[in-house]
């Protein structure tokens, strides 16, 4: 249950919070990266394509591959703003609060890839207007693959953006400069407000069960029906 689509934002919220904290450690940085691609590895692997088994090893190779990325990622870029010797304090940490982005954006991806790797290979099964299994397709599986990778792009976007702009904003308001433990629950709000807002936006880009025509798929395929156009279970 925490790892439905459904249970994304309770469960996944703390751990945006998390990662939108400021003046993060290195230690701090690694931890919320880490339990964000574990999180993220359930996910995938739990809103899958589940016609074909997913041996452990895919499992533990895509979790390892993604948590690797996010961290190295976000490590590279803070130590990076933190060299940049030109911004001023106030412009270094607000640019240290859109690094979780391009982190979590690019091993969400990794994170997709590698954890249904095993669709690439052996593909997955594709249905036509009858609900008939007509095949499977590694053609398929490859645009399933593309269709969830842009949506775990799109998904962090408002969540890991949208709160940074808004708190440096709020921050500045007498109510938080005056009642500063007010910052955490304030910005827990943010983040629970984007997340609610993202998450739906990102998930109807693709539907569920997409559609393709024959001619695109192989040859063994399109000679296996007379249908047009045929249908696969991408995954969320």
């Amino acid at each position: 249950m925490p790892f439905r689509m459904s249970g994304y934002i309770p469960f996944g919220t703390p751990i945006v919070v998390g990662l939108l904290l400021p003046n993060q450690t290195l230690a701090s940085t690694i931890f919320w990266q880490w339990l964000n691609q574990s999180h993220n590895a359930c996910v995938n692997y739990a809103n899958r394509n589940a016609t074909k088994p997913l041996p452990a090893s895919k499992f533990i190779q895509g979790y390892l591959g993604a948590v690797i990325s996010a961290v190295s990622i976000a490590v590279g870029l803070n130590a990076l703003v933190q060299r940049a010797n030109k911004f001023t304090p106030a412009t270094r940490l607000l640019i240290q609060r859109f690094v979780p982005f391009p982190a979590v954006a690019s091993a969400n991806i990794c994170n997709v890839v590698l954890m249904r790797h095993n669709e690439l290979e052996e593909g997955i099964d594709v249905l036509d207007s009858d609900g008939n299994v007509v095949g499977s397709s590694r053609i398929a599986a490859r645009h399933a693959l593309i269709e969830t990778a842009l949506t775990r792009v799109v998904l962090p976007m408002p969540i890991l953006v949208l709160p940074p702009i808004i708190m440096s904003v709020l921050e500045k308001t007498f109510l938080l400069q005056s009642r500063p433990r007010l910052l955490l629950p304030v910005q827990s709000f943010v983040c629970l407000a984007a997340f609610g807002l993202a998450l739906p936006l990102a998930i109807s880009l693709f539907p569920q069960m997409s559609e393709i025509e024959t001619s695109q798929l192989e040859p063994e395929i399109a000679l296996a029906t007379a249908s047009r156009t045929v249908v696969y279970n991408k995954g969320l």
